[in-house]
């Protein structure tokens, strides 16, 4: 029986956001194995060229691209520079995102709403819509959001983020609806509680984190690698008739 083609991704454009490190990483380092060339992209150059080169050291092809998808002008620039270095765009992940504030809701600063509304929402959206345009033109692709469990079960203490992560689950039905004519399918990844410097605050916390245990089923925090297999399901052929859909990669925690 010869191995399966499906999750083959030579020739393939793809573009990871919130890539220097984490589940970003991890993501854009399967997709390379699988044979796409990843832009490597996140709001510092050094992390992502660190990631790039990674990537080319290991036998794969790799750019890196400062993106802060906070700043709409950033988002309009780094798409004017793929489509004049690449042409095409088969495959989008939106990773980046933004929690500053960990506190009780009625606490809320405004600043923090609002940077993590521009990134996690406007910011997703934006990017989706140009890597749309990109994929209509060249006869369809994939779109993954990263959302979070935190958008079906809000986290304690992340008010503002699960909003903005439930937000992310119901823009991905939309662009899997209104996109769908265009060959684009659109899918949510939905991590749970996953070992990186953003969960830092409660995976490092040992009250927190003993709390969040008895909560999954596994019993355990996921490593960023974990992550990535679900994306690259997404992002292949192998679901290729799978589109709107949110993935729960959380241990069991939503059963």
């Amino acid at each position: 029986m010869s191995k399966t083609q499906l999750f083959d991704l030579d020739g393939k454009i793809a573009f990871v956001s919130g890539a220097s490190r984490g589940i970003g990483e991890a993501i854009a380092k399967l997709l390379a194995q699988q044979g796409a060339h990843v832009i490597v992209s996140s709001r510092k150059i050094d992390g992502c060229q660190h990631v790039a080169d990674a990537i080319i050291a290991d036998g794969g092809k790799a750019t890196a691209i400062a993106c802060h998808i906070g700043e709409m002008e950033q988002i309009t620039q780094v798409f004017a520079g793929i489509r004049e270095q690449f042409g095409r765009l088969d495959i989008l992940v939106n990773n980046a995102a933004t929690n500053p504030q960990f506190c009780n809701v009625l606490d809320t600063d405004l600043g923090a709403f609002q940077k993590t509304v521009d990134v996690n929402i406007r910011g997703y959206f934006f990017m989706s819509v140009e890597a749309g345009k990109l994929m209509r033109e060249n006869g369809g692709g994939s779109i993954i959001n990263v959302a979070s469990i935190n958008g079906i079960s809000p986290g304690h203490f992340q008010g503002i983020y699960s909003v903005t992560k439930a937000a992310v689950i119901n823009m991905t039905k939309v662009f899997a609806k209104e996109c769908a004519q265009f060959g684009i399918r659109c899918n949510a990844l939905l991590p749970g509680l996953t070992d990186t410097k953003f969960a830092s605050a409660l995976v490092k916390n040992d009250s927190i984190l003993k709390v969040a245990l008895q909560q999954i089923p596994l019993k355990r925090v996921a490593a960023p690698d974990e992550m990535a297999g679900a994306v690259l399901y997404l992002a292949s052929d192998a679901s290729s008739y799978t589109t709107g859909v949110s993935l729960n990669v959380d241990g069991g925690f939503l059963s």
